[in-house]
């Protein structure tokens, strides 16, 4: 079982991206891609005012991650984040891991005095869509829509 929730470090960014390789396998919009999720990790750690890495970990073991994005509403006059990323290990799943991720990242938002965590999830995880909704997420009323500028 996991040690603890605790920030990433740079040599825990290889771990991490073969989690989201589990989690883009299974996203309809997503493909794997472990340079890509390297570099978007990296950005992510080095930049404390973009957003925040928290790893589970059982030792040197990576069995979870969570990534959030910081950013400003101008609804809510303050600052929100976006819960970019949250993946399990497939051999580590059902053992609470995902919640105490959830519960880790609400409370560095809170700590920061964010307002508001939104997040994207597939519209069939319905596994995932019932942890967020067990935490308290609710559907929105607005669309996604993206606009790609490759």
């Amino acid at each position: 079982m996991a040690t603890g929730i605790e920030p990433a470090r740079e040599q825990d960014l290889p771990g991490c991206a073969v989690l989201l390789g589990h989690l883009f396998a299974q996203e309809a919009e997503f493909q794997p891609d472990p340079e890509a999720q390297l570099r978007g990790l990296r950005r992510i750690l080095g930049d404390p005012g973009q957003g925040q890495l928290l790893v589970a970990r059982d030792g040197d073991r990576i069995l979870g991650m969570v990534s959030l994005l910081w950013s400003t509403s101008t609804a809510l006059g303050g600052p929100v984040a976006w819960l970019e990323d949250l993946v399990v290990a497939p051999g580590s799943r059902g053992l609470g891991l995902g919640r105490a991720l959830l519960e880790a990242a609400a409370a560095r938002c809170r700590a920061l005095g964010v307002s508001r965590i939104t997040l994207l999830t597939d519209g069939d995880n319905a596994r995932a869509q019932a942890l967020y909704r067990s935490f308290g997420f609710r559907t929105s009323p607005m669309v996604a829509m993206r606009l790609g500028l490759e």
